[in-house]
């Protein structure tokens, strides 16, 4: 008999297929109450991608659960506590969109950095003679602060050092301390650009405020495709506003969507994309097939790659 599989948002379609083929799946997209689309029936997983939420009121719902599984890395709209107090499998793609993550971030950079995307824009609005006004820098020999020693950070490094550039990092778990790393306040100093690649944790949340953002070198460049409320956004609006950083480029912000006045979009000194860094089609379509897999190898109980199982070590059986 096919087990019972909660969708809580749209996956690539190969995936979506094998999934189907293999699974009874019930859509529950922009759902608030998914029981009314699955009724009585028990479900025995739940998938997502970024925005729909698993908390414990949803779990709660679903006695008869084994996996909750997000197509992508991060899992912060999964409540794993939760999940693991049950003994239900939490998975996720570790290191799935590390590739087209550390190619978004530098273009996001060079963008900035060279103030390309002005140029593009003024070139689109038949305004050639932008070139006499036009202001850019190269990143060639500028030093770059990572913040963060995983996946992508260690992949954006590699792509920073092709383009001729130093590179330097600070990491939040002094385990993962190489001997390039710094503290904060020394990264923040002596970094041209600054590039975050933390997951949000309570330890993250913030960490860079207006005391931190006061600390980068004048005429500096921040970066993040991590998690949005790493960055303390009233105090980035007002360092950006204040000239004590020249610029800032993301694909994530804290509330997302953000709100139609949301002075980051439309400033002048701020280059952001909506969090498109790992929907290009090759990592989409990975990232989506490799969760199925692992999904319904658990529910025909075999075992996953163990990689995929992020609470693997605190469950009891």
């Amino acid at each position: 008999m096919k087990k019972n599989v909660l969708l809580l948002e749209t996956i690539a379609a190969e995936a979506d297929s094998k999934l189907r083929k293999q699974a009874a799946v019930f859509e529950a997209f922009n759902e608030t109450d998914p029981l009314k689309i699955t009724g009585n029936e028990s479900v025995q997983a739940i998938i997502t991608r970024g925005k729909g939420r698993v908390d414990r009121v949803l779990i709660e719902k679903y006695p008869d659960l084994k996996v909750v599984a997000r197509c992508g890395v991060g899992l912060d709209n999964i409540d794993v506590d939760e999940a693991t107090t049950r003994n239900i499998k939490v998975v996720n793609a570790p290191g799935s969109n590390s590739d087209t993550m550390a190619e978004h971030t530098l273009a996001l950079m060079l963008m900035l950095v060279r103030n390309t995307w002005k140029t593009v824009s003024e070139v689109k609005q038949n305004n050639w003679e932008f070139r006499n006004q036009y202001s850019g820098d190269e990143i060639h020999g500028k030093t770059l602060g990572i913040l963060g020693t995983g996946n992508i950070g260690s992949r954006v490094a590699r792509l920073a050092k092709a383009f001729g550039m130093n590179v330097i990092f600070w990491n939040e778990f002094p385990a993962q301390t190489r001997s390039d790393s710094y503290s904060l306040e020394e990264v923040l100093k002596r970094s041209d650009i600054i590039s975050i690649h933390l997951p949000l944790l309570e330890e993250t949340r913030n960490l860079l405020g207006e005391k931190e953002l006061g600390m980068m070198k004048p005429g500096s460049f921040l970066i993040n495709t991590a998690r949005g409320a790493v960055i303390d956004q009233d105090a980035l609006l007002k360092a950006l506003n204040q000239g004590k950083i020249a610029g800032f480029a993301a694909d994530v912000l804290a509330v997302e969507p953000p709100g139609k006045n949301c002075p980051l979009l439309t400033h002048p000194k701020t280059v952001i994309t909506p969090h498109t860094g790992s929907l290009t089609d090759t990592t989409y379509r990975n990232m989506c097939l490799q969760t199925v897999e692992n999904v319904l190898a658990i529910l025909s109980g075999k075992e996953p790659d163990s990689s995929v199982v992020f609470n693997r070590d605190d469950l009891t059986g």
